[in-house]
């Protein structure tokens, strides 16, 4: 759904443009069933059941449409009307999904509900839908518009409800804004992660495994692996130990830390033959409590900083899952740091100080946001107010000593505390949550974790739970599209292909190979049988940062013809010139 204030102009205009949407199918298909049909962060969508499958021509008509109805400047009306009253109008109306929406909502207690009716110049009403709000005042006032494309969604995202088709579309307050929306959506359809990655031979889906089970290719895995060492060296600087668990547990264990209550329908759960139920981790925090608690610890063993790079899996609906961004399983860089409330400001800024230079690498510049529970909804949340106010003061503290621009994300906490949330932004200028910090005060009391303090007596201790990428897969999605595939020297899969002009050349290509090799650099050779010009074509296509071509002149000469992938200049060079070349970067 969207994340922007409903009080925006943008928000109105497309909440507007949805209403719009809606109005101009069923003029094409009055026989349309309405689902539901939100802004979202970067523009909006209606959900509809036809009778027949869109096709990409309907939307230019669709669209056309809409314009009409903009042109109309059809104002909005708003009416309250009692529960009872909303259900016999909308069955009267054949919408069944906003009855079943209605309906809920008695259940939960509403008495009425809020409709919203277009009328035109003259009067004549031209549209109602069951709506909260907010529109424009008129349809004269959207100026920008697209629609986009179609999918296929469940009727509330449930894989045993109907199939519905969802039509996206984007609207923005004036056509530069469009435009510049729309350039950026085409260039991030070629950086695209679910097509690159699989031209670059970096992973592949299977459907004999399932979907949202990535398989890692040598060369994916090669990245996979640079990505958690290089999380790993930071965090050995720091004191952290690496543990292991295992991938199921017993139930047991999550119904004490409360995630059982919380989670257990997004659970893979097993039947053992003898009739014990346990669960594939979706988590490793209840996990790493078991190992704090090995033994009894004396203040002077605090903290105790332990990090994990582990999979875990969710069952997610097949209608979320999205490349390499939403999986079933989820391999996480985590960490957790048990120790006292006194020290909760150090290992915080030594895990921000992680984070910040991880990610710096990447050329990422990071925001923080500080997510807080919602006190509107004090069920959503274990423990007492105070622990809450305590932790989340604490919080605001690191971020005034770091002097960090942030922003407060109300109801964005983990159930068991608050969180520091990452957003770093891409090279198209998107915005991604990455990296957190969670503030974790619950746990420790579920799990009785304490140490001996300087009294002898036993002080309840407080658990940081710390990820850098968080999943490296959803890092990987985005590292993918930032870079369009063509990663730096120091990640790149393959850092240099050889390429012999022909076979004559292929001892020397192997010279250079072991020399390259003993430096530790990634290298290949292309022995295949194509031409130059294939091989090189090859290589561009790879995205490989520096392309060695060999032959005669090159031989005699002892050197090589080095072209660099970024800014394809070619240049001649000996080994040394090209190692201290390598090694400058």
């Amino acid at each position: 759904m969207s994340t922007l204030d409903k009080s925006t102009p943008l928000y109105r205009i497309r909440h507007s443009c949805s209403h719009a949407l809606a109005q101009a199918v069923l003029q094409m298909f009055p026989e349309a069933k309405l689902g539901i049909g939100p802004p979202i962060e970067n523009g909006f969508y209606y959900d509809f059941e036809l009778p027949r499958t869109l096709i990409p021509e309907d939307l230019k008509l669709l669209e056309e449409k809409m314009r009409a109805i903009v042109k109309e400047k059809q104002t909005f009306i708003r009416r309250e009307e009692p529960i009872d009253k909303a259900i016999e109008f909308l069955k009267k109306a054949n919408q069944p999904y906003k009855v079943d929406l209605v309906e809920g909502w008695k259940k939960e207690g509403s008495e009425t509900v809020s409709f919203y009716e277009n009328i035109d110049k003259n009067g004549a009403p031209k549209f109602v839908d069951l709506c909260e709000g907010n529109h424009v005042e008129n349809m004269g006032e959207i100026k920008a518009f697209k629609l986009l494309h179609t999918a296929g969604a469940y009727w509330r995202g449930d894989e045993k409800n109907p199939m519905l088709q969802r039509i996206y579309g984007t609207a923005f307050e004036t056509r530069e804004e469009l435009d510049a929306h729309l350039k950026q959506v085409e260039e991030a359809k070629k950086r695209d992660h679910k097509i690159l990655g699989p031209k670059l031979d970096l992973f592949i889906f299977s459907d004999l495994v399932g979907g949202g089970l990535p398989l890692w290719t040598p060369k994916g895995t090669i990245l996979r692996n640079i990505l958690d060492e290089f999380v790993w060296k930071l965090r050995r600087e720091h004191g952290y130990q690496k543990v292991e668990i295992p991938h199921i547990t017993r139930k047991e264990l999550y119904e004490k830390s409360g995630h059982w209550e919380k989670f257990k329908d997004d659970l893979f759960c097993i039947t053992t033959r003898e009739k014990h139920q346990f669960v594939m981790k979706p988590m490793n925090c209840p996990h790493h409590t078991q190992i704090y608690a090995r033994k009894q610890w004396s203040y002077r063993d605090l903290p105790q900083r332990y990090t994990n790079t582990t999979m875990v899996y969710r069952d997610e609906q097949s209608g979320e899952l999205a490349g390499l961004a939403r999986v079933r399983s989820i391999t996480q860089d985590d960490a957790h740091v048990f120790c006292r409330s006194s020290q909760i400001k150090v290992e915080s800024i030594k895990i921000w100080e992680i984070i910040h230079e991880f990610y710096g690498a990447f050329g990422f510049n990071l925001r923080a946001r500080l997510s807080l529970h919602d006190p509107a909804h004090p069920e959503k949340y274990l423990g007492d107010p105070k622990r809450w106010e305590f932790a989340e003061n604490m919080l605001r503290e690191i971020i005034n000593e770091k002097k960090s621009d942030f922003f407060e994300g109300v109801g964005e906490a983990a159930f068991y505390g608050p969180k520091l949330d990452f957003m770093a932004m891409d090279s198209l200028g998107r915005e991604w949550q990455v990296a957190t910090i969670q503030l974790d005060m619950n746990m420790p009391e579920r799990f009785n974790l304490y140490c001996i303090n300087e009294k002898g007596e036993h002080e309840q201790i407080v658990m940081i739970h710390a990820a850098v990428m968080g999943a490296i897969e959803r890092f990987l999605s985005i590292v993918i599209e930032h870079y369009a595939g063509a990663f730096p020297l120091w990640l790149a899969p393959v850092q240099i292909r050889l390429l012999p002009i022909s076979d004559q050349y292929l001892e020397y290509a192997h010279t250079i190979e072991e020399i390259l090799l003993n430096e530790k650099y990634r290298v290949e050779v292309d022995d295949t049988s194509e031409g130059l010009g294939k091989k090189i074509r090859n290589a561009e296509l790879m995205k490989i940062p520096y392309m060695v071509v060999v032959g005669e002149k090159e031989q005699e000469a002892q050197s090589l013809a080095v072209r660099d992938y970024a800014t394809k200049k070619q240049e001649v060079m000996k080994v040394k010139e090209f190692l201290h070349l390598l090694r400058s970067q």
